[in-house]
């Protein structure tokens, strides 16, 4: 019999896979998670067994996804086709999966049962430890490592610095540039995560130089942390020659900028910035429309967020914040509420700070009522945010007493009163005149609650006691405050010298706040007016000249009224008004009512 023609011969290593293995390495390649997963069961009971690199990729799927159900699937998968103890490549793989899902349990489960570790498993089991933050666990396995590379040295100082022990990450650091084993881009990762929370310039300025040095300054990430560095640190000079200086830049990049301005004031670096961005994402909106509201430009964010609207930007939750507050900062209850039914509208699931917003922006728009009827229908109530909310806008309204209530309301829930809480507390007993109370509720911010009181806290301390009349035992307090007055204190010195008419406490404050915050024009004109007082006019004289040294201006005060829809802003003698003349001329017919008013109070007053 004739054998058959090389080309029809079967080579058995070349063997096509099964059909039922085609469609599987299918839905890997789709991918199509779930459905690979639920196709496991038919391999193993056909005795098929996958290769190392598929099983491999699978778990990397099941990371990336952070599906802990499908994970643990594919661990009993390879249990069941008898790979109880999995080698060290799929045991890595394992742990970086269980890492990666949040189960410490898991990984460390796999690590301990590891017949052969590598470098590798303990940079996985090391890297786990960082991302869920515990920081101690992953200090220990780092002593115990047989051999460390620039990775190992990477993570630690990564996650000391994402765990806020900045000290900590600086040590690791600095020992890494010691060593004689190299750094890569990732080893400014940490370190600048540090010069970022710390907002330390000299810090931020020593790693913008090595950066350089080292020539990862063209890496986009690097140099967009380093440019967030020196915007917390409020250099925005310096930030922007560093982004003016990028080569390539992304959506991140420009709105770390723009949001830069936005933090330090500068709406209109802001807004040009922004105009300018080739692209912009919904982040890119927020920090502006956030900057507006921040900025007592409340009108300004809801055009802005009316813009993204028709864009059809997406909003999420910081920029439904954002536009709440605005529309609280000008008493705008349509504008509030439009936002509110456009939550509900579209089944938006709002998160505890869009909820205390909401309360915020009803009770400062007058509706207390609407506030209270939110806070009662939240189911989750675990939050201080959303109590010290409510506590707030009582305090805001005079209802002290109910405040009070409410506070013992939350401790009785179990919900564990923050530093916000107290302040807000101890405001409410101070416009309320609940003097006691509130003075109960500062003594045990420290013995109930292990809290350090800080300068708000006693700033709102004097305020209770000083509305009060109680003089000598705010005096006593301020002697005992362990922290250095800053404007916070002595803007409530101010607020109280001014109530009960004390001249010297009031010009005292006013100086001390003038060297604190030379650029804020409130200062020196309450300053000039207790002069004006005292009768002397040469004091006046100077502290007029002072202001124009330093090229302080007085703010300009605004009023906002609706009208059909549309929010319309005035200043004093505002000539810009597209209404003016139809505006001034109604004023001047209510001027002239009032005059006829008051001539016939005068008559009858006199028969």
């Amino acid at each position: 019999m004739p054998s058959l023609s090389p080309s029809l011969r079967r080579n058995p290593k070349t063997r096509k896979p099964p059909c039922v293995v085609n469609s599987f390495l299918n839905l890997t390649s789709q991918p199509q998670l779930s459905q690979a997963i639920s196709s496991l069961e038919l391999l193993a009971r056909k005795g098929i067994r996958l290769p190392s690199q598929t099983l491999a990729s699978l778990l990397q799927q099941c990371a990336k996804a952070k599906s802990l159900e499908d994970g643990k699937f594919l661990h009993l998968h390879l249990k069941l086709t008898g790979l109880k103890r999995p080698n060290t490549f799929l045991s890595n793989h394992l742990i970086n999966m269980y890492s990666s899902c949040g189960d410490f349990i898991g990984a460390r489960k796999v690590f301990d049962e590891m017949g052969a570790r590598n470098l590798f498993s303990f940079n996985s089991m090391l890297s786990g430890y960082a991302k869920l933050g515990m920081i101690k666990p992953a200090r220990k396995l780092f002593d115990q490592m047989p051999e460390r590379d620039v990775v190992s040295w990477n993570t630690m100082v990564i996650g000391y610095a994402q765990s806020g022990f900045f000290e900590e990450a600086l040590r690791f650091y600095k020992e890494l540039r010691n060593l004689c084993i190299g750094y890569n881009e990732f080893s400014f990762a940490g370190v600048l995560t540090v010069c970022v929370k710390l907002r330390e310039l000299g810090l931020t300025g020593q790693v913008h130089g090595q950066v350089l040095v080292s020539g990862f300054l063209s890496n986009l990430v690097i140099s967009s942390s380093v440019v967030d560095g020196y915007v917390k640190c409020g250099m925005m000079g310096d930030a922007r020659r560093l982004f003016d200086e990028m080569k390539v830049r992304d959506v991140l990049a420009w709105t770390t900028l723009v949001s830069g301005y936005a933090q330090w004031g500068d709406m209109e670096s802001a807004n040009d910035l922004f105009d300018k961005m080739p692209e912009k994402n919904p982040v890119s909106w927020t920090a502006l429309i956030s900057g507006y509201a921040r900025n007592g430009m409340g009108n300004k964010a809801l055009e802005l967020f009316t813009r993204m609207m028709m864009y059809r930007v997406r909003p999420d939750q910081f920029t439904f914040s954002s536009c709440l507050c605005a529309s609280a900062s000008i008493a705008s209850l349509t504008h509030g509420k439009q936002i509110h039914a456009y939550l509900i509208r579209t089944n938006f699931r709002p998160n505890i700070i869009v909820i205390s917003s909401l309360i915020d922006m009803y009770s400062k728009c007058g509706s207390l009522k609407v506030g209270k009827r939110i806070f009662h229908i939240t189911d989750n109530k675990q939050d201080p945010v959303l109590w010290n909310t409510m506590i707030s806008a009582l305090a805001q309204h005079g209802h002290g007493e109910e405040a009070v209530k409410m506070f013992d309301d939350m401790v009785k829930r179990g919900v564990k009163p923050d530093r916000t809480t107290f302040v807000v507390i101890i405001n409410a007993c101070s416009h309320s005149g609940l003097v006691q109370e509130g003075l109960r509720y500062f003594e045990c911010i420290s013995s109930d609650y292990g809290i350090i009181p800080d300068q708000q806290h006693y700033a709102c301390l004097i305020d209770l006691l000083g509305r009060a009349g109680c003089f000598n035992q705010l005096m006593n307090h301020l002697e005992k405050m362990p922290c250095k007055p800053d404007s916070r204190i002595w803007n409530a010195l101010l607020g109280v010298s001014r109530i009960h008419g004390n001249i010297e406490l009031g010009r005292k404050s006013a100086e001390q706040l003038i060297e604190l915050e030379p650029q804020s024009s409130a200062s020196y004109v309450l300053l000039s007016s207790i002069y004006g007082t005292l009768g002397k006019w040469e004091s006046v004289e100077k502290v007029r000249h002072l202001m124009n040294k330093r090229k302080v201006r007085k703010e300009v005060a605004l009023s906002w009224i609706e009208h059909e829809n549309k929010v319309h802003a005035f200043t004093v003698s505002d000539s810009l008004h597209p209404s003016k003349e139809a505006i001034y001329s109604v004023l001047d017919h209510l001027a002239d009512q009032m005059d006829v008013d008051s001539s016939l109070f005068d008559i009858e007053s006199r028969s």
